[in-house]
C-alpha cells in the first residue's frame, strides 16, 4: 500500500474528487436520488466523493496493488467506483480549488477501482461546520465498471 495523499480539503458544495491530472475533465453536474445515495458521483476521468460537511474534512488516499480486504462494519458508508486516468497522475481537490494548486500523485495508467470508505458520519454538530467524519479512498486495479454500494448510512431524520 502506498500513501498518495492525506490531509484535508475545502469540500466545498460537500464535494472533493479524484481526476485525470491532464485531461482535467468536467465534473459532473446531475446528481439524482441514487447518486446522492451512493455518495460518489461519475464523470469520465473523474470520482466525485459527496461529503456530509461542507467544510474542509479530512481525506487519505491510498494505492493498492490488489483490492484491499476490509471490515466494512467498522465505517458508516462504503461505496466504490471506477477511476481512470490515462495520464498515470491524478489530481485531488475540492470541487472548487483552483487546479494549480491541486495535489497529484502517479498511478498506473490502467482503469482502477477507488473503494470508497466514510467515517464519523453522524457526528457533525448542529450546525454542520464541526464533526470527526472522515474519507479514505482506497485505489486499486479493476475493470468493474458504476457504483455499487457496499454498505449505506442511512442518516438520522431531525426528531
Amino acid at each position: 500500500m502506498t500513501t498518495l495523499f492525506e490531509g484535508s480539503l475545502l469540500a466545498d458544495y460537500h464535494q472533493f474528487l479524484l481526476c485525470d491530472a491532464v485531461a482535467w475533465p468536467d465534473a459532473p453536474v446531475f446528481w439524482p436520488e441514487a447518486v446522492l445515495r451512493a455518495r460518489l458521483n461519475l464523470a469520465p476521468g473523474m470520482l466525485v466523493v459527496s461529503t456530509v460537511r461542507n467544510m474542509r474534512v479530512p481525506v487519505r488516499v491510498l494505492l493498492h496493488p490488489a483490492r484491499p480486504a476490509l471490515d466494512l462494519a467498522a465505517f458508516d458508508h462504503v461505496a466504490e467506483a471506477p477511476l481512470h486516468a490515462p495520464s498515470g497522475r491524478i489530481a485531488i481537490l475540492g470541487l472548487t480549488d483552483a487546479q494549480d494548486s491541486a495535489a497529484t500523485a502517479a498511478v498506473p495508467q490502467l482503469p482502477l477501482r477507488a473503494l470508497v470508505t466514510f467515517a464519523g458520519l453522524g457526528t457533525l454538530s448542529a450546525d454542520g461546520l464541526e464533526g470527526a467524519d472522515r474519507y479514505t479512498v482506497h485505489l486499486f486495479p479493476g475493470t468493474e465498471t458504476g457504483v455499487t454500494v457496499l454498505r449505506q448510512w442511512e442518516e438520522a431524520s431531525p426528531p
